[in-house]
This record gives C-alpha cells, structure tokens and sequence, in this order.
C-alpha cells in the first residue's frame, strides 16, 4: 500500500474517533447512568494514553531543535561558530577511563596527563528554558593526580579567513561545576614556525564572554595556518562540570 493510502486512512480513523468522542459528549447529559459509567471509563483510559502522549510532545518540542545555530551575535561580529558537540549528536555519546589524549569529536579532544585514568566525558541533552545550545559536554573526575586536563577545541577555516590583528576573538561560555574551580581559556594561533597564545580565565555561570584582542599580540596575519581553543581546569579531582554551551565570534576591534 502506497504511503499516501497509508496517510489517508489515518485521517479517516482519525476523523471517526473524533465524531464517537463528540456523539458521546453529547449523549453523556442524557445517558442512563449504568451507561455514563461505562463512557467515563473508557474516555479516562483514552485520556491517559492521550495525557501521555501531550506530556512526550510538549517536552520535545521545548528542547533546542537539534542542529540549531540560534546564538548570540555580538554587535559587528563577521563570524560565529558552535562546535559540534553542542550542536549535533555525537556517537558514542559518552566514554570513560579515558586515556591521554581522547578525540570525542572531530576537532574536539579531550588531554591530561592524570595516570588513574578515572575521568569520564559524555554529550547530555539540554532541556532547560532559555538553552540555545541542543547539547553539552559533562566532563566527571574522580581522583586526579596529574598536573594538567583540558579539552581543545579546532576553529574551523571561516576563523582564519581574512584574520588581521584588529579583530577580537571572542568565547561565550555557559559553565556549571559541583564544586568551583579554576578554569582558564587559551586561543592558540599558528602562524608560520610560532604559535601565539593568548590566556584568559573563564568564569563560572550563564554567558560568560572571553575575549582574545590580537592587537596585544604578535601574530603574523599573512602566515595564519591553524586556530584551536583550549579549556584548562586546575585542580578537577571529584567534580563534575557542565558546559552547556560554548559559541565563538570574531568582529573587528573598535577604532580609537
């Protein structure tokens, strides 16, 4: 059967349930009560079912669409950016025991140096009003015995393109922890045999905005070949920390 009958027939069994349903209501102001007794019964059992299924949808339907690009644009931004992993579901959705150097994504990958190996990084649906992001990245330790963790992050090519050093790199970050800690943003620019890097620490909480001014900084705008994010937390031993959302930007720095 063609799916165009198979659609048609839902709709005409759709059609007659409604018509029962509204006969019912309104024979109910009439019905002998031996009757009424058995129509309530049976339009509870529906509505529980129909209940359920509103429940399902509504939930759904209230999660950041999956794909989304909904940012926040900073005033003459020229280019933004969500990673991956905040944007799009990623198999496997999460690992654990992880070892020294773990690609969770394509350009996302997760370092330390912690021999106990008990660190734990999975992709979790965000569900809450007033998420953009349709995802976030949980990172878990137990004990950590090594001197450092973080989690890099490449910019894609749209990054560079046409990069100089009156441009502001920028990061806004959403970032929970069980337990505060310090954690550290640094751009890293290639360009030619060096590597510029630009450190900046991140606060804890909703929207927090990084951001790396090239003006103070040496990089060589004919000789940019690669940008990448690292994320460093110190101290990360028996914590857990959210970031449900992670945008770049770049816009041209304001003429004085």
């Amino acid at each position: 059967m063609p799916p165009s009958a198979d659609r048609l027939i839902d709709r005409l069994a759709e059609g007659r349930a409604l018509k029962i349903w509204q006969r019912a209501a309104d024979a109910a102001a009439t019905a002998d009560l031996a009757s009424l007794r058995t129509l309530r019964s049976r339009a509870r059992r529906t509505q529980r079912e129909l209940d359920r299924l509103l429940a399902t949808a509504e939930s759904r339907l209230a999660l950041p669409h999956v794909g989304s690009n909904a940012m926040h644009r900073p005033l003459g931004a020229d280019w933004l950016w969500r990673p991956e992993p905040w944007r799009l579901q990623v198999s496997p959705r999460g690992q654990a025991g992880l070892d020294r150097r773990i690609e969770f994504a394509p350009g996302v990958a997760l370092f330390h140096d912690c021999p106990l190996q008990e660190i734990a990084l999975r992709q979790e649906r965000n569900s809450r009003a007033g998420d953009l992001a349709p995802f976030g990245l949980v990172l878990e330790v137990l004990g950590f015995e090594g001197s450092f963790l973080s989690l890099a992050l490449d910019l894609p090519p749209g990054a560079s393109d046409g990069l100089q050093r009156r441009h502001v790199l920028g990061a806004e970050i959403e970032i929970e922890a069980e337990r505060p800690l310090p954690i550290f943003a640094r751009l890293n620019v290639k360009n030619g045999p060096n590597t510029e890097q630009i450190p900046a620490g991140v606060a804890l909480g909703k929207g927090a905005v990084v951001e790396f001014d090239l003006a103070y900084s040496k990089v060589n705008e004919k000789r940019v070949e690669k940008i990448w994010l690292d994320l460093i937390f110190e101290k990360p031993a028996q914590n857990a920390i959210r970031l449900r959302d992670l945008t770049m930007s770049r816009r041209p720095r304001a003429e004085v």
